[in-house]
């Protein structure tokens, strides 16, 4: 009786001290607040410190003793908006809990509905994708397009709504936006492709789509597209896709198999006339001021490149329009970089608008020159 006792004493001693936390500091370490910055901390090193028992998940807890929103990510990491102002350290807490429900604040899907669209938005902005049915009625196209938003609603579902059933169209702004921006044959608000022999060699819409996780505070999905035959080469083609709450830009990871050699790859913005471009000295982000049209002012876009990119290019070209069977005339300012093999580019793609944070042109830049600094200077996370 004695000897099960103590093995039950003993059991319940290393129950006791088992890990239940994990301790955690975050330090800003620029001049500017980077409050909805994710922090992103791998699963592999929360196990060693938490233990979960069934049906528990990983809650994180602020300074403040508050469960506050977190995800973990289909890579492996949990993540969540740190807060932080600048040069401010935070201190936040990792321990099991039970499941908690957050409000969305990223959304993405597939729109059968409206011919295979991808549309993805956050609570700052929203872009769609062209897939293979619209080709049939307008066309390749394997550009960006951008929708206005000014609101923090996740508007998608309820904009696709809303348009295929008459009641309001998502071209006009009923007071959360609009979608106003034009595609055509090009890039659109941020799209890649090959640009070789100082030419863009232009993809269709894409083939396939997976969405591979979708909130609360990160979506990301992967758009597959058919293979491209570029100056004799054919490549295949696919791009993964993500956007963080908070955030004005997406995350584009560009990817092309069966390279031998490097290429020269190019980023896009549509350009139109009597607009504003600004290129960074260190050549890691381009901002453009759209021009004004009949419904929307104010808009800037932009690319942002954690690696640099090796030049800017205004490309202009012609293509034949299927339906007028008359030449189109298309112009964009390109970011260029080399595409070495196996080595995926990633870049970042966004806009701002005046009637949602962003009054000037000037307050755009600012924010998507903090963007790139603070890809090169990540927060500093210990643990």
């Amino acid at each position: 009786m004695r000897k099960y006792f103590a093995l039950f004493a003993v059991a319940a001693l290393l129950a006791s001290c088992a890990p239940k936390e994990m301790k955690i500091t975050v330090e800003n370490p620029s001049d500017f607040d980077r409050t909805v910055e994710m922090v992103e901390v791998p699963v592999d090193a929360i196990k060693a410190k938490v233990d979960l028992a069934e049906g528990q998940v990983y809650q994180v807890v602020n300074q403040a003793g508050e469960i506050i929103p977190s995800q973990v990510t289909f890579d492996g990491k949990l993540i969540f908006q740190g807060n932080l102002k600048a040069g401010e350290t935070g201190t936040f807490t990792i321990k099991a809990g039970a499941i908690e429900t957050f409000e969305a604040k990223t959304f993405g899907r597939f729109i059968q509905e409206r011919k295979d669209d991808f549309a993805w938005e956050n609570d700052r902005v929203a872009f769609r994708a062209y897939g293979p049915s619209l080709i049939a009625s307008d066309g390749p196209s394997n550009g960006f397009d951008a929708w206005f938003k000014r609101t923090n609603a996740l508007i998608i579902d309820k904009w696709y709504k809303d348009d295929l059933a008459g009641k309001a169209s998502y071209h006009e702004d009923h007071g959360e936006g609009l979608d106003d921006y034009k595609v055509g044959r090009t890039l659109g608000a941020g799209a890649m492709a090959p640009y070789v022999n100082d030419s863009l060699w232009l993809n269709e819409n894409y083939a396939s789509q997976e969405v591979l996780e979708n909130g609360p505070l990160r979506t990301t999905f992967k758009l597959v597209y058919k293979d491209i035959t570029v100056d004799g080469q054919t490549y295949s083609e696919s791009r993964t896709i993500s956007i963080d709450a908070g955030s004005q830009l997406s995350k584009v990871v560009q990817s092309y198999g069966n390279l031998k050699t490097p290429i020269a790859v190019a980023a896009g913005l549509v350009k139109r006339e009597n607009d504003s471009i600004i290129v960074s000295a260190a050549k890691d982000y381009i901002v453009y001021a759209e021009p004004k049209s009949s419904k929307a002012d104010n808009i800037y876009l932009a690319l942002v490149f954690p690696e640099n990119f090796d030049k800017d290019v205004i490309d202009t070209y012609a293509i034949m329009n299927p339906k007028t069977q008359k030449p189109d005339l298309y112009s964009h300012v390109l970011a260029v970089a080399t595409y070495q093999p196996d080595s995926p580019v990633t870049y970042y793609t966004g806009y701002g608008w005046s009637k949602f944070g962003f009054p000037t042109l000037n307050d755009f830049e600012v924010y998507t020159s903090n963007f790139a600094k603070a890809l090169k200077q990540p927060l500093a996370v210990k643990y």
